[in-house]
């Protein structure tokens, strides 16, 4: 760990947390500016399958079209900016409008607008839907609402080929299980970053994986994490210890944790992949889903028991919220002084820059 870059750093204003006008702020310049992970392309497998992704006061559809590229657009109409639909589904051939019928391809062009060609320069080519840029990388897709966003492989250099013995393009979701915490969401973040707080709040997490096992190997930049050794080598994070699937890499004895700004946890163990999703409600909501992923075939072993690690990390993260959702509260308070960040929080430190970065990018 470099225990430098948390050195002198004190956690950020309590306004920070609780601010609507900053809130505001982050919606402009982050959730419409960053990479978003909005779920995973076995949600849309078939052409016309698609869902609906809020961010912030937008909505968007994402969807895959007819040549099985995924898309994303604006989830609203050229006409009269109508909602196209409000509910995920299935489209047929097309996206039709429900106000006055005008019809979009999968591919977003303008197919049909019933009267329109009664104006003299009305013109197809120019009616189109408003697209979102999209990316999918090991299954899972991502979206970006900025009008030149920086390009994903850029974005993610850090992890581009990280993680390829885990194929997680080839994980399916084996469970899923939501929750509404009564905190900011850069308290979860700050939260999913460190492990000081592990002895205490985290018994059984602390036996597996003693807090100070902890290093990083991506300690700057919007991607922070890294490796923590497990106390039992050929173990793995479930209730009992032990792995509850077919190996999906040799471990050595760690597990990876990794953020991703700004509202992505990926979690990596020998035996399934974790990932938890943030969306952010309000200054003081956030709505996360956290979904369990085994290789598509260890339903098939008799090694598979999955409640172990869905138990395991329900009950961690039930912990963990509650004591979110206390620091929001905190945090509330006009006696909230900043404190000093500990030598145990370096990557809380980095977060925090990386947040004032975008935050005061034009």
């Amino acid at each position: 760990m470099n225990k430098r870059t948390a050195f002198g750093q004190k956690t950020l204003s309590g306004t920070v947390f609780t601010s609507a006008d900053i809130y505001a702020e982050e919606e402009k310049r982050i959730f419409s500016q960053r990479w978003l992970m909005v779920g995973r392309e076995s949600k849309i497998e078939k052409p016309g399958q698609y869902f609906l992704q809020q961010v912030g006061s937008e909505n968007v559809i994402v969807l895959r079209d007819q040549t099985g590229h995924i898309q994303a657009f604006y989830n609203v109409c050229r006409h009269r900016g109508t909602r196209l639909c409000q509910n995920d589904g299935q489209f047929s051939q097309s996206i039709q409008c429900p106000y006055h019928a005008w019809t979009y391809a999968l591919d977003g062009r303008l197919l049909g607008a019933p009267t329109m060609q009664e104006i003299s320069d009305f013109n197809k080519e120019d009616y189109g839907l408003h697209k979102v840029a999209t990316a999918v990388w090991e299954g899972f897709i991502f979206i970006n609402l900025a009008p030149q966003p920086e390009p994903f492989t850029k974005a993610f250099a850090p992890l581009i080929n990280k993680f390829t013995a885990w194929q997680m393009d080839s994980l399916t979701i084996t469970h899923t299980t939501t929750y509404d915490v009564e905190a900011n969401w850069k308290i979860i973040f700050h939260n999913y970053s460190e492990c000081y707080h592990c002895p205490a709040i985290h018994p059984r997490l602390n036996e597996l994986t003693p807090y100070r096992n902890s290093s990083n190997d991506l300690e700057e930049g919007f991607i922070l994490g890294g490796p923590m050794q497990m106390s039992i080598r050929e173990g793995s994070m479930t209730m009992n210890g032990r792995v509850c699937a077919p190996l999906l890499k040799q471990s050595n004895g760690l597990v990876h944790y990794y953020t991703i700004f700004p509202t992505m946890f990926l979690s990596l163990f020998p035996d399934y992949v974790l990932v938890h999703r943030l969306e952010p409600l309000s200054p003081t909501c956030t709505h996360i889903i956290c979904e369990w992923l085994f290789a598509p075939e260890a339903s098939q072993s008799d090694q598979f028991q999955p409640e172990e690690a869905i138990n395991f990390w329900d009950m961690t993260n039930r912990q963990d919220w509650e004591v979110c959702e206390q620091t929001q509260l905190g945090v509330s308070s006009r006696a909230f002084i900043p404190g000093p960040y500990s030598e145990l929080e370096s990557m809380l430190a980095a977060f925090d820059r990386n947040y004032l970065q975008a935050m005061e990018a034009d």
